[in-house]
């Protein structure tokens, strides 16, 4: 029986009580990826918002595990889910393992010091990342794919079992692209459940088990790659005929 680590029942997100997107009903198991695509203003980053506990639910519920969102700190919700956006500059120049260990901040107060094991896990995120090299680096400096990297590294120092990335090659050349392509495949094969939103249709195939998509009018749709990624379900998505697709697509669909 599949382990369903983050699942919405009925969902609808939007603000100031007005939905944006109705009736989700959504889950996400252990060891798979699921890709998330829509238009901009469609209402993806109202749905990562709402399941991060950021953005109140206007109706229906999100379970973690087995308990609703909605009774679990904010330190809880760290610990369950890691969050990873897109790779910006910060304004103060951090060293590279100063952003990771700030991963750690579920389990470490503010008023505390982190530990030596909290390093330790630091340091193994960004080991597992091959970024080692890269821990007295000021992230600033950093290129647009080692602070995506380092942004992973990051959430991976969490621990948490659920893994949401908001367009995580967004702006990367195409080998940086691979390269964060390829480590979520590792994510997913150590057992974490990941959630990457992406413009970039053909990445579906290259990391997704099941695909969700968002459309203006019609809603939230979710299933297996083979039933959604094609012409006719994607037409909407993207405004574009079915032959256009297809010809901007050709063998990935």
């Amino acid at each position: 029986m599949a382990n369903t680590l983050l699942s919405t029942q009925d969902l609808a997100v939007g603000y100031d009580g007005v939905a944006v997107v109705e009736h989700i009903n959504f889950s996400l198991e252990a060891g798979s990826v699921c890709c998330l695509l829509g238009a901009n203003g469609a209402g993806k980053s109202t749905f990562l918002k709402t399941l991060l506990g950021i953005q109140p639910a206007i109706q229906g519920t999100i379970t973690v595990g087995e308990k609703p969102l909605s009774a679990l700190s904010p330190k809880q919700i760290a610990s369950a889910i890691a969050y990873v956006p897109q790779a910006h500059a910060k304004p103060f120049p951090f060293l590279v393992e100063e952003m990771v260990l700030m991963g750690r901040s579920a389990d470490v107060n503010w008023y505390q010091t982190p530990k030596a094991e909290d390093r330790d896990r630091a340091y193994e995120a960004l080991d597992s990342l091959g970024i080692t090299r890269l821990a007295l680096r000021r992230y600033t400096e950093l290129s647009g794919g080692e602070k995506q990297l380092v942004l992973i590294a990051r959430a991976l120092c969490q621990q948490s079992q659920v893994l949401i990335m908001d367009e995580p090659t967004a702006s990367l050349d195409f080998g940086n692209q691979i390269r964060v392509l390829d480590h979520i495949q590792t994510l997913k094969a150590r057992g974490m459940a990941v959630l990457v939103t992406t413009h970039t249709p053909s990445h579906v195939r290259l990391i997704a088990d099941r695909l969700a998509l968002i459309e203006k009018g019609t809603g939230f749709r979710s299933g297996t790659v083979d039933a959604l990624f094609t012409p006719q379900a994607l037409s909407g998505i993207f405004n574009l005929s079915e032959a256009r697709l297809c010809q901007l697509l050709g063998d990935t669909l």
